[in-house]
């Protein structure tokens, strides 16, 4: 496994610190930053086994809370995706600040609402961000802004959630940028059968991969 380095960081962002965890292999030729979905955090399981397949493919990660645990006890601000997305492209111009990885390719993994965050944060930055993949996103979330992405943008759905499957294919015949649409078969909206969130965090990394190298 290659080398990396790894620092637990503080983002400071309208007045609070937003915690979080930095990894970036040697040499990576591009970070991705997570937007987590509502009531999860950067300790995700899932977006965890996600970041790890990633870096393995030589991708740096960010996995950090997009608010505070005193935030996040109010059910409104899970779902307030203006701020969510003025945190993501706040902590991307935090990253871009750094001289460690200030050269890098930047992509966003978006997970439920955050994928709605992710989608706005891309619109907002345009050419900035490189790549864009969404995990059973509540991609509906950003439908005034959808026509303003420019990322290649992957949607990545489980076969049996219905609803979200639906709405994932309305919004992606709005993208005009290179886009894609990968089906987990039988898969729910935790991919939480075997090998199914092998089969996200694959895709996941691959587009990666091919779009930020």
């Amino acid at each position: 496994m290659a080398q990396h380095s790894e620092t637990l960081v503080s983002i400071p962002v309208d007045d609070v610190e937003l915690e979080g965890l930095l990894e970036v292999p040697a040499d990576a030729p591009g970070v991705v930053v997570f937007a987590h979905g509502s009531g999860s955090s950067r300790k995700s399981p899932r977006n965890n086994f996600v970041a790890e397949v990633i870096r393995d493919r030589g991708l740096g990660t960010l996995l950090f809370d997009l608010l505070t645990e005193e935030e996040d006890q109010y059910r409104e601000n899970r779902f307030d995706i203006p701020l969510l997305t003025d945190r993501l492209v706040a902590v991307t111009e935090w990253l871009w600040d750094r001289e460690d990885v200030s050269d890098v390719k930047i992509g966003y993994f978006g997970s439920s609402t955050g994928a709605a965050s992710a989608l706005r944060g891309a619109a907002r930055l345009q050419g900035d961000i490189d790549a864009v993949v969404s995990r059973g996103g509540r991609v509906d979330m950003a439908s005034a802004v959808l026509d303003e992405v420019q990322a290649p943008t992957l949607f990545i759905v489980g076969g049996a959630d219905t609803q979200v499957l639906e709405l994932n294919r309305d919004a992606l015949a709005r993208l005009s940028c290179e886009k894609d649409l990968h089906v987990v078969e039988g898969a729910g909206h935790l991919f939480a059968g075997d090998g199914e969130l092998e089969d996200v965090a694959d895709v996941a990394a691959g587009w990666f991969a091919e779009k930020l190298e």
